[in-house]
Order: C-alpha cells, then sequence, then structure tokens
C-alpha cells in the first residue's frame, strides 16, 4: 500500500508515536490521485536527479525514489529521520538531509550531476513557501523545473495578470526567472491533518535566460518593491515617497516620460515588460 493513502499515514504516524508539529507547518499529502497529478507534471524520468523539500513521512518521496535517477529528501525535523530511513529503506537512490533547506548548499548536489536534469518537487511548508521558492530563482542554480505544492492564494498570485487584486512582487519575480502554469486544485481534505486552506500544484519552468532584458535586475526589483507597497498610489508618487533612488520629484517624472509612460499611472497595471524598460531608464538615470 503506499504511503499516501490516510490509512497507511495514520499507521505510521501511529507506529512512531509521532507528533506532528504545527511550526514545521506538516500536513502529510494522503490522496494518491493528486500524488499521481504531481508525478506526471514533474515528468520525472531517470535522467533526473530531484531535490524534495519536506519529505514528511515519505509519501511523495516515495513515488518519486520509482520514476527518478536520484532523490534527496530535505527534511528539518529530525524526529523525521529514522522513519523516512525505516519506510524507504529498500530504496538505494534516497539521500536524506536533516537540514533547513534555507541553510543547504544545494550547489554542492547539482554539481555532482553534470549530465542529468535537476528538479525540485515539493509539498512546500505554507509557513516558508515564498523564500524556499525565490532562493531557488535568485539564485540562478541551474534547476530546470520546480514542482510544489503551494497554497491557493499563492498559486493564484503567480498567475495573476496586470490590474487585478492577486498581482503583486511575488507574480513578476516568478515570471521573471521561470514560466508558471497550475497543474491541478487540491482541496484540504487530501491532508492530514487537514488544513484551514486548498492548495495547488504549480510547475514554473525557469528559464536559462530572463524573457525581458534588465540592465540591473536589483534596480527593477526595487522598483516593483516601491510600486506594489504604495499600490494605490501614482506611478510617480509611489517611487517619490519611497526615496526615488535620490532622484528629485521633476527629475523622476522626466525619467517615467522618457519611458514612454506617465505619471500618473498606477503601477499596479504594468508588466514585467514595463518595469523592465522603466528600470533602465532608472539605470541610465543613475549611470549618467
Amino acid at each position: 500500500m503506499r504511503i499516501a493513502s490516510y490509512k497507511r499515514t495514520k499507521e505510521i504516524v501511529d507506529k512512531y508515536n509521532f507528533v506532528i508539529k504545527k511550526n514545521f507547518g506538516q500536513n502529510f499529502l494522503i490522496d494518491g490521485h493528486v500524488l499521481d497529478k504531481i508525478i506526471n507534471s514533474a515528468e520525472i524520468s531517470k535522467n533526473d536527479v530531484v531535490i524534495e523539500i519536506g519529505p514528511g513521512v515519505g509519501s511523495l518521496t516515495e513515488e518519486l525514489l520509482n520514476y527518478a535517477h536520484k532523490v534527496y529528501a530535505i527534511e528539518i525535523d529530525k524526529s523525521l529521520i529514522p522513519i523516512l530511513e525505516d519506510n524507504l529503506k529498500n530504496f538505494d537512490n534516497l539521500e536524506i538531509i536533516n537540514q533547513d533547506v534555507l541553510k543547504v548548499d544545494i550547489n554542492s548536489i547539482i554539481n555532482q550531476f553534470p549530465d542529468k536534469d535537476i528538479k525540485v518537487v515539493a509539498n512546500l511548508p505554507y509557513y516558508i513557501t515564498t523564500p524556499i521558492i525565490m532562493g531557488f530563482l535568485e539564485g540562478k542554480l541551474g534547476v530546470k523545473s520546480m514542482t510544489v505544492m503551494v497554497q491557493k492564494e499563492v498559486a493564484n498570485r503567480m498567475k495573476a495578470k496586470p490590474g487585478t487584486k492577486d498581482y503583486g512582487a511575488l507574480t513578476l519575480a516568478i515570471n521573471y526567472y521561470g514560466r508558471p502554469y497550475l497543474a491541478a486544485n487540491v482541496p484540504r481534505n487530501c491532508f492530514l491533518p487537514r488544513p484551514n486552506i486548498d492548495s495547488a500544484v504549480v510547475r514554473i519552468d525557469i528559464y536559462k535566460c530572463p524573457p525581458v532584458l534588465s540592465a540591473d535586475d536589483k534596480l527593477m526589483f526595487e522598483l516593483i518593491r516601491m510600486v506594489f507597497n504604495q499600490r494605490r498610489k501614482t506611478l510617480l508618487n509611489a517611487i517619490y515617497n519611497q526615496g526615488g533612488f535620490g532622484f528629485t520629484k521633476e527629475k523622476i517624472s522626466e525619467i517615467i516620460n522618457a519611458a514612454g509612460f506617465s505619471p500618473e499611472v498606477r503601477g499596479e497595471k504594468f508588466s514585467l515588460e514595463d518595469f523592465a524598460m522603466l528600470g533602465n531608464c532608472f539605470t541610465n538615470a543613475i549611470n549618467i
């Protein structure tokens, strides 16, 4: 019987007297159909090395091991390590890392497999979803794709359109580094214990090169942060109110005009291409 079932997961939890910890965001997947959707969406093959984050009792890990060349399961909770080792002892392509994923040297894993595709597949702890995803994307680690379970509202933000309430800095960051798409909606009754929110599986195919040309990524994302920190303000006021890169209000207005935009427009309607163009104009003005 697969671990990803209510009966099997409950048996494991009871057998090891395991106490589920809310502070680690532990919600174990108990639906085999959802598991199949994750595996199919990630397109795992023997040419892939998979990095899994938060394996829990091994529901997803078990399936990944059947398809992948090797799986690195990163688990912060040391009390889960003997459970994983015991229940997955028949697999020789598993390495368990008992560490905080944000502190793991991912490059040391990737560099061991120059001829393999590296994919992240995970049922992410919801309390730390965004730092994990952005850590992989901003690190430019050579990962081919990420197929992750996230809160439904986070999935909506990843796929949001300009001008909508879900559209924001996360949307732009995800779409700068990769192409996201919704692989599956996952109701809350697919987990043990049952969370208070619904979830979704999102796959992000990571770009080798960003889809827009930005002269200074850091400046562009600082500009995006300014706009969405004061998303109801005009573009001019949002930037000026937060320092404006040291420029006067008149100079900021001049730079916005030079980029082809009205200073009175709201930046929450800007596309990634718009922010790249605006960011390049600020970069040019700073470098003069």
